[in-house]
């Protein structure tokens, strides 16, 4: 594009975002037609999450619904929240009571976990989505402001100086975002709330408590006064007509409805809560004989958040103001000073570190007479734990490491598991900025993830015959295959407990020691090779284990856990590459899909003992042998002594109808309302069938590769088996699974060192 067009881009981006200001009576019908747009602080927030929509997710192997709005949709999802959904919920859920006054009104918020669990991440989310919300025509946010000029009196006391007054300079913004239904008196708005209600299509009505704030009050009586002295006998409409009073949109950012107050940011209480008087302003504006709000800085984070957010980050370093806080949600009103206070209308939200419990603990042992007790009271606790899904820390590790921020969305666990064992490349620069290419080899991400929600996991809530890594693969996708059949969570009786994701090994650690290994002269993992710029599975799970027992973040107690569960994890990933190495070692002698069809069409036609019709419209009718040198050959269950000649005995009877027919007729009943045929049916939706297409183990090596040697896998001698099976394993590692060719070579060495042990 052009540099004009990109001009003409952002004058329609900001077009979409404002509009003209409006009457106080344009206003009013805005709101009658879209009465959302009127929303208290509670319900607009509740509004703007609910807005992204909800997308199915799987985690803690339960499936639950998720509000877009925390994938950070708006930003191309550069700070979701990966995970926490069932705290996020929860989060929603106060929201929902706190907007409709369900005896929720009184709490604020309180969000707590450990470093690099999300709490970051929510606070972006929350800037991001009611930024972009705003911008919509159902999410605009409007305030007031006003003009003092030409009604008589001492033009100046509307502004910060002795600047002349003229056209839109005369104009002055309510600097705490005041709702504009304020300016009308209480039973006036009543009713024009009752109306509102009426004809919004939600089951939480809209509330606008409390009354202007002390810089539009100011004006207004300003204003008053003046009509007043001259006879004016309808004052409200002569205070609020469009030469005084406009309603404006404003765009929903940090400092215009979302305050944010910092772990490092200073002041007294009430600096950091309201702002500070400007006493050189007190000098210039005519008070009469008090302190006139409109000299107030208004910077604090309560009057930044008025209308909408108001959040506490980092809070333990903000203790002393919780406290001051602790009526702002029952009574809605803050103090600017002695005399004059100010209606809030803002949804208090607290995010810290478990210091914070410690220090709000450290008069427990006082019981009843503990200090803190009311304001623990009033806050509503949600604990952020780590990650304790395998996809959502291979995700999250990923982002760690590189500038990817896509939202993994997947259709189907194949398409989730393909993306959890990719490859991962990272360019790298040396002292003298060279850049090099590093490689982090397929399945590499997935045993860092792997192992650090390993270290998350309770043990000891492990039903019997299951490990570390089985309890984690539950949680990411809810099952395992037990042979050829499929075992559900539910069936293991496995549920979540209080230490899962309490505590375990950080992602931030984990990144850094991948950060230094990418850095350091590869021949220290791989000296005998003339393969550069690979990390393999291994190399990083022994630098995490290796360098826990010096990393201060870990006791020692844990560093030792820690470093036991690592082979469990080396264990897992290893069959992982053995399977990559065996499937592509046997790729050329893999069924094809049309084979297994072919079978699948037969099978159910003997069950019916009848011809059947295929998609292709082709009438089929059972073939015994095409059926006997199926599963003699190609799934391996069974030899010719089941067979007398084509005829099958019990056992391929029963396997056929239990293993065949029974997922079969499971999909025919799942699409009962549709025309079933057995050409819809995935061959990979039937277990026994989806471990043929892509599983092989050594003894289908050893029968088919007669020759093959695997201890002469490093340097196969030319000409022989080993030789020419080597290259067509390497050729077909690169394109099936997205191995490099060193990769390859590292991992079908690695695995062949392990299988030339038991090879005899």
């Amino acid at each position: 594009m052009t540099g004009e067009e990109y001009i003409d881009r952002a004058d329609e981006s900001l077009d979409a975002a404002y509009e003209a200001p409006m009457s106080l009576a344009e206003y009013v019908d805005a709101v009658l037609e879209t009465p959302q747009v009127a929303a208290h602080a509670s319900k607009y927030l509740l509004d703007a999450i609910e807005d992204a929509g909800t997308r199915m997710v799987i985690e803690e192997g339960e499936e639950k619904e998720r509000y877009r709005f925390f994938d950070d949709p708006y930003n191309d999802g550069e700070h979701a929240i990966l995970g926490n959904t069932e705290v996020l919920n929860a989060f929603v859920d106060d929201l929902r009571s706190i907007a409709a006054g369900r005896g929720k009104d009184e709490k604020i918020i309180w969000l707590e976990g450990p470093t690099a669990t999300g709490k970051s991440e929510l606070k972006r989310c929350l800037i991001n989505g009611l930024r972009e919300y705003s911008k919509t025509p159902e999410g605009r946010r409007y305030t007031v402001e006003w003009n003092v000029a030409g009604a008589g009196g001492n033009a100046t006391s509307m502004t910060y100086g002795n600047a002349a007054i003229e056209d839109e300079d005369d104009w002055y913004e309510s600097p705490v975002q005041a709702h504009p239904l304020t300016v009308f008196p209480e039973d006036v708005r009543a009713d024009l709330l009752a109306e509102v209600n009426e004809r919004l299509d939600d089951h939480i009505p809209i509330r606008v408590d409390g009354q202007l704030d002390p810089f539009s009050r100011e004006a207004y009586d300003f204003l008053e006064e003046q009509y007043r002295r001259q006879g004016e006998t309808d004052l409200f409409s002569a205070v609020t007509q469009p030469s005084h009073l406009r309603v404006k949109n404003f765009v929903v950012d940090v400092g215009r409805g979302i305050g944010i107050l910092h772990s490092e940011d200073e002041g007294t209480p009430k600096e950091r809560l309201v702002g500070s008087w400007m006493h050189g302003m007190l000098r210039e504006l005519d008070s009469r004989g008090r302190k006139n709000p409109q000299a107030f800085s208004y910077d604090g984070v309560l009057s930044q958040g008025n209308g909408l957010l108001t959040v506490v980050e980092d809070a333990a370093q903000h203790a002393d103001l919780l406290q001051k806080l602790l009526n702002v949600p029952d009574e809605s009103h803050v103090k600017l000073d002695k005399g004059i206070g100010m209606d809030v209308d803002t949804q208090l939200v607290i995010i810290s570190n478990p210091d914070l419990e410690a220090q709000l603990n450290k008069h427990a042992d006082r019981e009843g007479q503990d200090p803190l007790k009311a304001l623990k009271r009033r806050l509503d606790k949600h604990e952020f734990t780590y990650l304790t899904n395998l996809s959502l820390e291979a995700q999250l590790l990923r982002r760690e490491l590189t500038n990817e921020t896509a939202v993994w969305d997947p259709e189907t666990w194949d398409e989730l598991e393909t993306w959890i064992q990719e490859p991962l490349t990272i360019s790298v620069r040396d002292q003298v900025e060279t850049a090099t290419e590093k490689e982090l080899a397929p399945h590499t991400v997935e045993s860092a993830a792997l192992y650090a929600v390993v270290s998350r996991l309770d043990s000891a809530e492990i039903p019997t015959g299951l490990d570390l890594v089985d309890k984690a693969l539950l949680f990411d996708r809810g099952y395992l295959m037990e042979g050829d059949e499929r075992v559900d969570i539910e069936d293991y009786d496995l549920e979540t407990t209080a230490e899962d994701g309490d505590h375990g090994i950080p992602v931030t650690y984990v990144r850094d020691i991948i950060a230094d290994l990418l850095h350091e002269p590869q021949d220290r993992h791989h000296p005998d090779l003339p393969v550069e710029h690979v990390l393999m599975p291994r190399d990083v799970l022994n630098a995490v284990a290796e360098g826990l027992s010096d990393a201060p973040v870990f006791s020692t107690g844990e560093a030792t856990e820690y470093e036991e569960r690592v082979v469990t994890v080396k264990n897992y990933i290893f069959g992982q590459q053995e399977q990559d190495v065996l499937d592509a070692m046997m790729r050329d002698k893999r069924v094809d899909e049309a084979t297994v069809e072919e079978y699948i069409e037969h099978v159910y036609a003997w069950e019916s003992d009848d011809q059947i019709e295929n998609e292709r419209g082709e009438l089929v009718d059972p073939d015994p042998l095409k059926m006997k040198v199926f599963e003699i050959e190609h799934l391996g269950r069974f030899d010719e002594k089941n067979y007398d000649g084509n005829e099958p005995d019990h056992a391929v009877e029963q396997f056929r109808t239990e293993k065949i027919i029974t997922a079969l007729n499971r999909h025919a009943w799942q699409r009962r309302d549709e025309e079933f045929r057995v050409g819809d049916v995935n061959p990979k939706e039937i277990p026994v069938i989806n471990t043929v297409l892509g599983s092989y183990d050594w003894d289908d090596i050893q029968r088919t590769y007669e020759d093959f040697e695997p201890g002469q896998w490093d340097n196969p001698p030319s000409g022989t088996e080993t030789a020419r099976l080597k290259e067509k394993t390497l050729d077909n590692m690169v394109e099936m699974f997205d191995y490099t060719e060193a990769s390859a070579e590292l991992t079908s060495r690695h695995v062949m060192s392990q299988v030339s042990y038991r090879w005899d």
